[in-house]
């Protein structure tokens, strides 16, 4: 083959050398990259960070990260302000300051430094022998300081905290003076703040929109926000008259401009289909005065909470809004939590629903799981954790669901004060086959939709187990479920389609063996008689002397006797059968713990037990 033809010209054959040429810098660039460690990037190489949410009630402190399963790890940046002279950031069960993970920046007076440390059960700061977080750079920003760092999800070093799926309680503050050392902190001393977040997102693209989609907007009415620390706004607002079936195919938040560090979390409801009217309140959610037809606006439409991105469904379903059989009611109920009790703020903060009157192929639902609503079920008091569980039975499955199943793509948890734990899992004959979803450090506070990073399949004659884990040591009495934030819940909201009438899949322990418990405590302790039947569930709670022994007995009893199943049409009637005394699905293979590239083997040899010096890079002032 002839590489040059004659007739080229002088300037195609200069072209052609300089392409060469360039080809041959870029493999040589490309080569050294993938050779040499990563060092800290240039300012104009600063990564595009994928989520972000303000820290502080100011909106001073600002957290963004990205998350890289592939890598295991997560990228995180911290914009600041005024960093004043150090930073702490960490993370711990509850949002303690004790016992916490943390990641530090300090000043000495002469030079900074970051280092990976954790705090003891008295708030005092110690370096980690074991450097988990790896500074990347450190730069001034139009709007202050930027640290840019990286670390593993789990790390196998126990001082560290393991991220993983669900609730992240983020603790951060500032520091007002040099220090020599961190063995001069103690986070007793600092004033600390606590936010909480879903560090670990789907790492799935989002479905694009149609091109015919219509918005619509529930929003506050220009709300004065109250200068106390926590305020629940109702608001309702009413659909348009005869408005069609149309599908609901994503929505986002509106954030008023100013009170992004204030709202806190969203959720838009559809009153009952059975209340004709419904007065259009706009107020505290906890008034004595509101109207009680608001108590029957409890089926969530949308839901977010301070970090969340926009919602999307499946491209293949919507969720139903307007059309006959629904409510042309909504209640929008907006969480503000304003600690530094700022006063004279506006706000029209709400959710922007985009929907279609071109319907997708299926109808979306959601559906509850976990336990009924009853004071049967109940906590008893100085519980470090307890644990309650909801069944979804085979029986119920196969009665109600098509021969191909449904697709759950979202899920809600819900729990109330005492709650700390929330995990619903699929068993298929027998066998653990996948988790729907699960948090381990759950918090009513911290209310979102979540989507699944898998759509997980539910076919006819699967179990769907839903387990709560509560902690009650601060309460002196029993903890009944029920309606009320004293009482206690455990449900799992579930986004699903193809849609089908089975809107409630609970359960609670068999009436009749629960008295039967009251009648063995009671005879155990030398009580009076049991006055089973005369007297109500929660009297009966209250009247146990309650030790070890009894509340062993009862978390026996939930483990063992058999259960009422409200397997329920969303008409509220149950499915045609027999749904008492059911026997509790059998579990007789449970999922093995994922492991991950730390454990089993080795740590890496470059973990370093020093600070790094910090060496602070010019931004694009």
């Amino acid at each position: 083959m002839r590489i040059l033809n004659k007739d080229l010209r002088l300037q195609d054959v200069t072209i052609m050398y300089l392409t060469v040429l360039a080809t041959l810098v870029v493999i040589l660039v490309a080569s050294y990259q993938a050779a040499s460690p990563p060092g800290p990037p240039t300012p104009a190489a600063a990564p595009h960070m994928a989520y972000h949410m303000p820290l502080d009630p100011r909106g001073e402190l600002q957290l963004a990260w990205n998350v890289s399963y592939a890598q295991q790890e997560v990228l995180l940046e911290l914009r600041v302000a005024r960093p004043g002279y150090g930073l702490v950031l960490g993370m711990s069960d509850r949002g303690e300051t004790t016992d916490a993970d943390l990641v530090v920046l300090w000043d000495d007076g002469k030079q900074s430094y970051f280092g990976d440390a954790w705090s003891d059960n008295q708030g005092r700061v110690t370096l980690d022998t074991q450097q988990d977080y790896q500074l990347l750079g450190a730069r001034q920003t139009p709007e202050g300081f930027s640290l840019l760092f990286r670390r593993p999800f789990n790390t196998c070093d126990p001082r560290d905290y393991l991220i993983e799926e669900g609730t992240v309680h983020v603790i951060y503050g500032v520091l007002d003076r040099p220090i020599s050392s961190l063995q001069q902190l103690n986070l007793s001393r600092l004033n600390m703040g606590v936010q909480r977040v879903l560090m670990l997102r789907p790492d799935t693209p989002s479905p694009s929109l149609p091109r015919e989609v219509l918005s619509l907007e529930v929003l506050a009415p220009q709300v004065t926000i109250p200068s106390q620390e926590t305020t629940y706004w109702c608001y309702v607002y009413q659909l348009p008259a005869n408005m069609p079936k149309n599908h609901i195919v994503m929505y986002e938040a509106v954030i008023t401009a100013g009170n992004e560090a204030i709202v806190h979390h969203m959720e838009v409801f559809e009153c009952s289909r059975d209340i004709q009217n419904v007065p259009l309140y706009s107020g505290s959610c906890d008034d004595k005065m509101k109207p009680k037809n608001l108590n029957y606006c409890r089926h969530v439409l949308a839901a977010w909470a301070m970090g969340a991105e926009a919602f999307y469904y499946p491209a293949d379903a919507g969720l139903p809004l307007g059309g006959p059989g629904s409510s042309r009611f909504l209640r929008l109920e907006v969480h503000y939590h304003n600690p530094l009790l700022l006063s004279g703020r506006r706000d029209s903060s709400g959710i922007r629903l985009f929907y279609t009157p071109a319907l997708r192929k299926y109808d979306a639902g959601i559906m509850e799981l976990g336990l009924v609503y009853t004071p049967i079920m109940a906590i008893p008091p100085r519980e470090h954790s307890f644990q309650l569980t909801g069944y979804c039975t085979d029986k119920c499955t196969q009665t109600a669901l098509p021969p191909g199943g449904i697709h759950i793509f979202a899920s809600q948890l819900h729990t109330h004060l005492a709650g700390r734990g929330v995990r619903t899992t699929l068993v298929r004959r027998g066998r653990e086959i996948e988790v729907v979803q699960e948090d381990k450090h759950f918090s009513t506070h911290y209310q979102t939709i979540r989507i699944l990073r898998k759509m997980v399949t539910v076919l006819p004659g699967d179990v769907l187990l839903t387990e709560c884990t509560y902690n009650t040591e601060e309460r002196p009495g029993p903890t009944v479920g029920g309606f009320g934030i004293m009482e206690e819940m455990c449900v799992n909201y579930v986004h699903y389609y193809p849609r089908t009438q089975l809107e409630l899949c609970k359960s609670h322990v068999d009436p009749g063996y629960l008295q039967k418990y009251f009648s063995f405590i009671n005879r155990f302790q030398g009580s009076e008689p049991c006055v089973c039947g005369q007297t109500g569930v929660t009297e009966q709670y209250s009247s146990l002397q309650w030790d070890s022994f009894t509340g062993e007995v009862l978390g026996s009893l939930y483990n063992s006797a058999p259960i009422s199943m409200h397997c329920n049409q969303s008409t509220a009637q149950l499915f045609p059968g027999e749904w008492e005394k059911q026997s509790l699905p059998m579990v007789t293979t449970q999922l093995q713990k994922q492991r991950y590239p730390c454990e089993g083997g080795q740590l890496p040899d470059d973990h370093s037990s020093q600070p790094t010096l910090v060496q602070t890079e010019p931004g694009d002032v």
